[in-house]
């Protein structure tokens, strides 16, 4: 245990530290250009064909620039693939952010998102060193295929800018627009990325869906711990377990609906609960343990072995070859039908809570798909046709539960998708807590009030207990989802995962809806904290100190997600008389003492994988 201020030499490091930020902060807004596009500047590269484009920019507040763009011709055609090129200095540039599902947040040579509605989001946000934005560009289409792309050029040092529209299969039109928002504003990056997301749900269309409160509970989810393996008395005795360490929902994945295990989905698209043949009993036996449930679904696929696919012949966009499965054309009314039916007939006959909807990411077209709307399709355009499909989901489940769940996992995010479910999910990443981090992370960042998860997080039963609570210690600013056997781990680890599910559960207005602040994502967030107008919850992740400068805190906790046992705080202003305690990762305190906290550094010995706990005392 420590209870006194740290060495001088090390108090005035830390100092040094937070006095040279806020010296970059000031370097930044005082003395860094303003980095701004100037349409004369913008290239057209592309075969325009009988199109013109006309370009246009306008100022709607200081730093903000829209640039509007109309792509049109005298009469319909096909739109001309095109790139909008241009390039800016990289001026105190040090990091990018974009929604890609990678860790690299530094080596910003080659930076590129492709979006759709389907998946990602057409953002990149450039920052400073001090997680400030320097730059952050986004684009109101999030329905067609665009890819956003940056290099840094090394002969220059410049970085090199493109915006590349329709080089998918589009029908033919007489006009597109499309704006091109332009931040240039010094404010920490997750504002600016924020305001995007405002910027996009103020939209026609891109309204999200309401977010109810079942969606931003822990839950059990099958898919690492029985895979396509499902025993449903087994599932069920899970959940009786799940329950007492304080899970609230089951997410049955992949495997309910054939007895083929070997992870393909020739026999999908039948949707008949071949494993798990008394579904309904099944459904209530798991309410009957307090517990909603949730089923897993694969949107597009009709598999070459299903009963279903010589009826849809002639309806399907392209065919996954290695998975032996046929992914269906949205663009014929009955498709739409049939997806929404299974769905609601489900919901009705089984008295589910909610789905869990696959592989979204599908439903594009190929080099030799038909762009018209006849022969029974009633839209020419793949994406059109899925924005109809994917809202209707929603307003016809909605109107049989109002409170319906809908999860989709990463890639299948970004504006559009917020509108077609209520939870978003880190895409699969099992037993790497770093990289859970990272995903959920950035998911926080772009999803506004959409509800956030972890990716499934399971450890080894030979662990060692500290070891083990890393995977959840790494994504308590998301909803937990456990995917762990849990009489198969010894009873420390589960005493662990019940502690810190207990935990997030009595903390997840200031996890979910606190101030989030995810600091330097070049570093792959080492510290992530959150907070409201009386406690501050932060994570250390590395040896970083955590500063504390928000008026009025009557607490703060910290947890000591890393292997070395010392935290380290700055506080900016005098705290007060504080009481301590510190728990290790079974929620077992270890010491408890009262201190008087002044304005400095001070630091403390916490266990790895433990909590401290300062309360202010008057």
């Amino acid at each position: 245990m420590s209870k006194f201020i740290i060495p001088l030499a090390f108090a005035i490091f830390f100092i040094a530290c937070r006095n040279t930020q806020q010296e970059q902060n000031e370097y930044t807004s005082e003395s860094s250009p303003e980095i701004t596009i100037n349409v004369d500047d913008i290239i057209i590269e592309g075969d325009l064909g009988p199109f013109e484009i006309d370009m246009e920019s306008r100022e709607i507040e200081d730093g903000i620039q829209i640039i509007s763009i109309r792509l049109s011709a005298d009469e319909p055609a096909r739109p001309p693939e095109f790139e909008l090129k241009w390039s800016f200095p990289s001026v105190d540039i040090y990091a990018f952010w974009n929604s890609n599902i990678r860790t690299d947040k530094a080596t910003y040579y080659y930076n590129n998102v492709t979006s759709r509605a389907s998946s990602q989001a057409p953002v990149i946000c450039f920052m400073n060193s001090s997680d400030q934005n320097r730059l952050t560009l986004a684009l109101s289409d999030a329905l067609n295929k665009v890819k956003t792309t940056s290099y840094l050029r090394e002969e220059d040092i410049r970085f090199y800018y493109y915006l590349s529209f329709f080089s998918e299969p589009h029908p033919a039109i007489s006009e597109y627009t499309v704006e091109l928002r332009v931040d240039s504003r010094n404010m920490p990056y997750y504002e600016s990325i924020a305001e995007v997301t405002e910027w996009w749900e103020g939209k026609e269309g891109y309204q999200p869906a309401d977010v109810p409160e079942m969606a931003r509970v822990p839950l059990y989810s099958t898919w690492y711990s029985f895979h396509q393996n499902l025993d449903a008395a087994e599932v069920v005795h899970q959940c009786r377990l799940g329950k007492k360490i304080g899970l609230e929902a089951v997410i049955i994945d992949d495997g309910w609906q054939t007895m083929d295990n070997r992870r393909g989905y020739a026999y999908t698209g039948d949707w008949e609960p071949v494993r798990i043949p008394e579904m309904k009993t099944f459904v209530d036996s798991i309410h009957a343990h307090d517990m909603k449930v949730m089923l897993w679904y694969s949107l597009p696929f009709i598999g070459e072995n299903s009963k279903l696919y010589d009826q849809f012949k002639g309806k399907y966009l392209h065919h996954w070859e290695s998975q032996s499965t046929w992914v269906l054309d949205p663009r014929y009314p009955g498709v739409r039908e049939h997806i929404i039916h299974t769905y609601e007939k489900a919901l009705l006959d089984w008295g589910l809570d909610g789905f869990k909807l696959d592989f979204l990411g599908w439903f594009y077209p190929s080099e030799d798909t038909d762009l018209t709307a006849r022969e029974g399709r009633d839209y020419a355009s793949v994406n059109d046709a899925l924005d109809r499909m994917m809202t209707d989901i929603m307003l016809r489940l909605k109107a049989i539960r109002e409170d319906i769940l809908i999860e989709f996992r990463q890639p299948y995010i970004g504006p559009l998708m917020r509108k077609y479910g209520n939870m978003f999910r880190a895409a699969d990443c099992p037993n790497m807590g770093i990289i859970n981090r990272v995903r959920t992370t950035d998911l926080r960042l772009l999803s506004g009030n959409t509800a956030v998860h972890s990716d499934m997080f399971r450890w080894h039963a030979e662990d060692p207990v500290e070891s083990a609570a890393l995977q959840i210690l790494n994504i308590l600013f998301s909803v937990p989802q456990l995917s762990v056997k849990l009489d198969s781990i010894p009873d420390d680890h589960v005493k662990m995962a019940a502690f810190w599910i207990k935990y997030w559960k009595e903390n997840k207005y200031i996890l979910l809806d606190g101030k989030f602040i995810p600091r330097n994502p070049s570093a792959l967030y080492p510290v992530l904290m959150a907070f409201n107008k009386n406690k501050l919850i932060a994570v250390i992740y590395n040896d970083y100190y955590v500063s504390v400068d928000e008026p009025g805190l009557k607490a703060i906790d910290i947890i000591n997600a890393k292997g070395s046992p010392e935290v380290v705080i700055a506080f900016r202003k005098d705290f007060g008389h504080a009481k301590v305690e510190l728990f290790n990762c079974l929620g077992e305190k270890t010491d408890e003492y009262n201190i008087k906290i002044k304005e400095g550094i001070r630091r403390f010995a916490v266990p790895a994988s433990g909590l401290l706990s300062i309360k202010q005392e008057r």
